[in-house]
C-alpha cells in the first residue's frame, strides 16, 4: 500500500511531516508512505529543505494522496504544466487535501459537487473556483477529503488509515501521537470528526 504526500516549493511543515508520522505508525512491510515533489528537494515556508522520494508521476499511481499546502499554492495552480503531471482519480485512489492543497483539488475538477474544506486564507480562493467551503475541520464523501487548519492534518492521516487497515488502526495510530494525559479525549474528539465519513467500505476500490 503506498500513500504519497504531495509536497511544493514553500510547503507547511505540519502539514506534509505530521501526516508522514500519523501514517507510518503503521508497521507492516506493504505499507510505505512517500513525500511526492516536482523537484529532488523542495524548501519549507519556514526554511526546512527536504528530499523528496518519489516524483509526482509515481504519486499519481498511488493508493492514497494527500495534498500538502504551502505558501505557493497559487502559483502551482497556475503552473500548466505541473499540474498536468498530477492525474489523480478518486474512482482508484484514495484523495486527501489540507488548506490550500484543497485548491489544487478544485482546479484538477476532482471537489466538483462537493463541498470541501480549507483554511481561512485560502477559503475565497477555493470558493472562486465554485467550491462551498465548510466551517469545520474535515470532510469526506467517497473516496475524497478535505481537511482546514494545519493541525487537522492527523485526521486526514487517520482517515486514510481507517479507510485501508481500519478503525482501531487509525486509533492506535492517533494514540501514540496525542499528548500524554490527554490521549483519550483526544483520540475521541479526532475520530468524532472523521467517523461519519467511515461509513464507505474499508478499502480502495481496485481497478
Amino acid at each position: 500500500m503506498h500513500i504519497a504526500i504531495l509536497t511544493f516549493e514553500g510547503f507547511n511543515e505540519l502539514d506534509s511531516l505530521i501526516a508522514l508520522g500519523v501514517l507510518n505508525r503503521i508497521k507492516k512491510p506493504d505499507w510505505r508512505v512517500s513525500i511526492a515533489s516536482p523537484t529532488p528537494r523542495v524548501k519549507s515556508m519556514n526554511g526546512v529543505v527536504i528530499e523528496s522520494h518519489v516524483s509526482l508521476g509515481e504519486a499519481s499511481t498511488a493508493d492514497a494522496v494527500i495534498v500538502g499546502s504551502g505558501m505557493l499554492t497559487r502559483e502551482i495552480v497556475a503552473d500548466a504544466a505541473l499540474m498536468a503531471q498530477l492525474q489523480l482519480d478518486p474512482s482508484r485512489q484514495l484523495l486527501a487535501a489540507q488548506c490550500s492543497g484543497t485548491l489544487v483539488l478544485a482546479k484538477l475538477g476532482l471537489l466538483d459537487s462537493v463541498p470541501a474544506c480549507t483554511d481561512l486564507t485560502t477559503r475565497p480562493w477555493v470558493q472562486e473556483a465554485g467550491v462551498e467551503v465548510l466551517n469545520q475541520p474535515f470532510f469526506a464523501r467517497d473516496n475524497v477529503a478535505t481537511a482546514g487548519g494545519c493541525l487537522a492534518s492527523p485526521y486526514l492521516a487517520a482517515w486514510i488509515i481507517a479507510r485501508l487497515e481500519g478503525v482501531e488502526a487509525a486509533e492506535s495510530a492517533l494514540h501514540y501521537v496525542a499528548p500524554v494525559g490527554e490521549k483519550e479525549e483526544y483520540v475521541s474528539r479526532a475520530m468524532r470528526n472523521i467517523a461519519p465519513y467511515l461509513k464507505q467500505k474499508l478499502a480502495v476500490p481496485c481497478d
